[in-house]
């Protein structure tokens, strides 16, 4: 079980290329629509997400059993500093954090994936979970960057 996750953490950033297409960094930076995050902003949550797992993750495996709120990443000042970098820091950065989360999920031991940490909206969850949660947040916000890119790129034509 653990080498599928692992294997899934390895690979889910290998669309990136292929999201990004040849999208400009303007155009990265540009709202296809006013209310929806740009792709940028997308990538620098996926950035800031990417440095709270890792914080979620040491609490969990340190404490017993820790409460931890949902994210509310409009008002987190991390998230609000990525947003004003560059789009190419901010992708180099979320490539860099990623790595790292990689090699931290790859020295997890079966009994560590099983601790739990208490989600304040899903509940009690093991570290198994709240990886998977990433996995599937990181996949929802690379969705959302896609059709943001394309969105702007057809509103260019």
């Amino acid at each position: 079980m653990q080498n599928t996750l692992l294997n899934r953490f390895e690979v889910s950033l290998a669309g990136l290329p292929q999201i990004l297409g040849k999208a400009t960094p303007e155009q990265l930076r540009q709202r296809s629509q006013p209310e929806k995050w740009s792709a940028h902003e997308n990538f620098a949550h996926l950035a800031h997400f990417t440095l709270v797992t890792q914080d979620r993750m040491a609490r969990i495996l340190q404490e017993e059993a820790p409460l931890i709120e949902r994210l509310k990443p409009d008002t987190e000042p991390a998230f609000l500093l990525l947003v004003e970098r560059s789009p190419q820091e901010v992708l180099a950065e979320l490539k860099e954090l990623r790595a790292q989360l990689n090699q931290q999920v790859a020295a997890l031991s079966e009994a560590q994936l099983e601790r739990v940490g208490i989600h304040s909206a899903a509940g009690p969850m093991p570290l198994r979970e709240w990886l998977e949660l990433f996995l599937v947040h990181e996949a929802h916000h690379l969705y959302l960057a896609f059709w943001r890119i394309r969105e702007v790129l057809q509103q260019a034509r």
